[in-house]
């Protein structure tokens, strides 16, 4: 091995490390401003530049939280005097995944430059073998995560991502139901808006079970938000499959009556 492929290998070994710990510094050091990721999620042009790479990150740390693993099984460089690749295969699913899944492993490719003696990665490719993609129950509990990662934030926008532009909500509080995406960021934003400091939610014993392009979800929601207490709630929610993202066509929460 030379001393360009010991390099090149301790920087992809410590950047899959960063990711499964979470370190978000850690994944964006030796990467290019100007990288282009193909990630195996939309959008189908890539995610380009460093700032959208960055963003692509948190909704996959939280949904690793619940229980994924993000593992190197094989590594091969090839490096030459300036540019270098390097394809992988890596065990990235949740137990349950690799359980039903043993062999199931996400595909890696990375190229890379030195520029001023140092090795940059300016270009990644991470794909499942059609077939072999990430279950449908995983991708939807990915959202789950997500969102408990954009209210931690207070990221309306990024709440909004997987919620249909014709949704029908049927929330705590009235009217009887909220339709339409912009009436559902309205309830959110005074949810927010209603803590003076942070907020969290999380759905521990989330249900989901999936049928072809639809599926449904509930389990009870955990919000905690400062200066304005802690609650439990119950949630359902229906998803549907549109171009190969789960987006939510109606929820319903609730909290029983005393």
């Amino acid at each position: 091995m030379t001393d360009d492929e010991r390099q090149i290998r301790e920087l992809i070994e410590n950047w899959a490390r960063a990711v499964h710990t979470g370190d978000l510094d850690a994944v964006l050091a030796d990467h290019a401003p100007d990288l282009v990721m193909y990630d195996v999620q939309p959008p189908q042009q890539g995610i380009r530049g460093i700032d959208a790479y960055r963003d692509a990150w948190p909704p996959f740390f939280a949904w690793q939280h619940a229980g994924a693993m993000f593992e190197i099984v094989e590594l091969d460089i090839t490096a030459g005097t300036d540019v270098a690749f390097a394809y992988a295969l890596l065990r990235c699913d949740t137990t349950a995944g690799l359980v039903n899944k043993p062999d199931n492993r996400l595909r890696l490719t990375i190229g890379l430059r030195k520029i001023d003696d140092r090795w940059i990665v300016t270009h990644e490719h991470h794909s499942f073998a059609i077939g072999a993609e990430a279950d449908d129950e995983d991708e939807i509990r990915a959202v789950h995560a997500k969102w408990a990662d954009r209210t931690e934030a207070k990221d309306l926008d990024g709440l909004m991502e997987n919620i249909d532009p014709e949704v029908v909500s049927y929330e705590h509080i009235a009217p009887l139901s909220y339709v339409g995406r912009d009436a559902v960021r309205q309830v959110c934003k005074q949810g927010l808006d209603a803590s003076s400091g942070d907020v969290r939610m999380e759905t521990p014993d989330l249900a989901v079970r999936v049928g072809d392009d639809l599926a449904v979800s509930w389990g009870l929601d955990h919000v905690v938000a400062e200066g304005a207490g802690e609650s439990w709630s119950r949630a359902t929610r229906v998803f549907h499959k549109r171009d190969g993202e789960w987006v939510v066509i109606h929820q319903h929460l609730s909290f029983p009556l005393t």
